[in-house]
């Protein structure tokens, strides 16, 4: 049996790895035990994206809707909105029927499944809305609520604290999607609904369905065709019934989505993971990308081969260094030197209307075709806040004048003008017997000391500070 697996020669070795978006319990008995043990000795594993940055959602979420105020309904010509609606309508009323006994005892529910995959689709632009139709299959649907082989992953990264990242952001996967012009996308999504009414009337039949690729998966077939396929997950429009001119835009619309989503990302993830290796020396890591990315031409392997690198297929047998740390043993997360990262640290926030639920809609092309474990909602992140525990009441906002570490100089005055302070002898001298003989004040007495005067701004400041906190307080 084949692998999917690539060795990096470097010291420590590095690893590439190939993976597809299916649910990985329909793959993980058959990936051989070298690669699974070169993503154990690794101490950075790094994806396409993101998948556990409730970030990469909102940017998805952001990048798929139409302006503000605008809707499919306005956008879309009156016949192919209707066809739209009506065919979401069948998906919808199917959906209950091809859920699997093990996704209802899991608490799945169709209402559910169908608004997290189609929720708002009116406010979407219509090219997502294309994929969106094309994800609503029987067979995508049956395997929705386990994680795909690239969250699994990463969610087993997390789980043995590894350090994890990405070599995109989802702004690079999702924008090209929107590059196309109108007329183009209004043929794709026309072909897209034209072939998913001809499968519901039985008169065509998938040319790849997502068994046939977990079947060249497991038996280890490296042909690049049907993982290309996975790489894009984009229909194919070109066919010989096509009349010329609609042949012609659907070539276009073929080679623009094989160039923006293959070949441009290919050469950007070789780039980054080349900045990543020469920028930490020392340090292994794991990279787990579509398999489409390794196979074919032009592919990642071959942007690090053009870099200088020395990349190698490690087949199911060979065994991969036992030891890829120059001192023995894997160190800690804490003990790792900080990692240079191509992307630098985090991602800039993507801002989405307020109104839009955080759901996925796990519609971009590779890794976010399946992103969310269903059953573990993810709410939306809040704004971080600079600050972090408790908000400060109001009164911590005053400051106690016995806590300041600033000395005010003891300055006397007589009749108006100022004497010399008082030494530290005298002073205590006068406490003393201030203390032992305190001063009465009498009225009648005109050389009695006058009482202590507060000025009113200190005591509307001091009634302020002990009303407005009981004011401020929750009812």
């Amino acid at each position: 049996m084949n692998s999917f697996l690539w060795t990096i020669k470097r010291a420590p070795p590095s690893y590439l790895f190939g993976t597809i978006h299916v649910p990985y319990t329909r793959v993980w008995d058959f990936i051989p035990e070298n690669s699974k043990k070169a993503f154990q000795l690794s101490s950075n594993v790094f994806f396409e994206l993101d998948l556990t940055d409730p970030y990469t959602i909102m940017a998805l979420t952001s990048c798929q809707l139409l302006p503000r105020g605008e809707s499919l309904q306005k956008l879309l010509p009156q016949e192919l909105y209707r066809r739209l609606k009506s065919h979401l309508d069948y998906v919808k009323h199917m959906m209950p029927h091809w859920m699997t006994p093990d996704q209802r005892g899991k608490g799945l529910y169709a209402d559910y499944l169908f608004n997290a995959i189609a929720g708002n689709w009116e406010r979407k632009r219509p090219v997502w809305v294309m994929l969106m139709v094309n994800s609503l299959t029987e067979a995508d649907i049956r395997s929705r609520g386990v994680p795909v082989l690239d969250l699994y992953l990463a969610q087993e990264a997390e789980r043995l604290r590894k350090r994890t990242g990405a070599v995109e952001r989802v702004e690079e996967q999702c924008h090209p999607l929107n590059g196309l012009n109108f007329s183009q996308v209004l043929f794709a999504l026309n072909q897209t609904l034209l072939q998913h009414e001809s499968l519901r009337a039985g008169s065509v039949q998938v040319p790849y369905t997502t068994e046939d690729l977990i079947k060249h998966y497991n038996c280890g077939d490296l042909s690049a065709i049907i993982f290309n396929h996975d790489t894009s997950q984009l229909p194919h429009f070109i066919n010989s019934s096509l009349p010329d001119h609609e042949r012609i835009t659907a070539q276009q619309i073929d080679s623009y989505f094989r160039q923006e989503l293959i070949y441009k990302r290919n050469e950007r993830m070789g780039r980054r993971i080349t900045e990543l290796l020469e920028g930490n020396p020392g340090q292994a890591f794991f990279f787990a990308f579509g398999a489409g990315h390794f196979l074919g031409n032009y592919t990642v392997l071959d942007i690090l081969r053009q870099e200088g690198y020395e990349v190698e297929h490690t087949p199911s047998g060979q065994p991969v260094t036992e030891k890829p740390y120059p001192s023995a043993g894997s160190p800690s997360e804490t003990e790792l030197p900080p990692l240079r990262h191509p992307l630098g640290t985090g991602f800039p926030d993507a801002t989405h209307p307020e109104e839009e639920p955080l759901t996925p809609h796990l519609l971009l092309p590779d890794s976010l075709s399946q992103l969310e474990e269903f059953g573990r909602q993810k709410k939306r992140p809040k704004k971080q806040q600079r600050q972090q525990g408790r908000q400060r009441q109001f009164n911590d906002l005053w400051v106690r004048m016995e806590d300041s570490t600033i000395q005010l100089p003891n300055i006397r005055t007589t009749k108006g003008t100022v004497e010399a302070p008082l030494t530290s002898q005298e002073q205590q001298k006068r406490t003393e017997t201030h203390n032992l003989h305190p001063p009465r004040w009498d009225p009648t007495s005109p050389s009695s000391p006058a009482p202590p005067v507060i000025p009113p701004q200190v005591a509307v400041v001091c009634l302020l500070a002990v009303l407005l906190p009981r004011l401020l307080q929750p009812s």
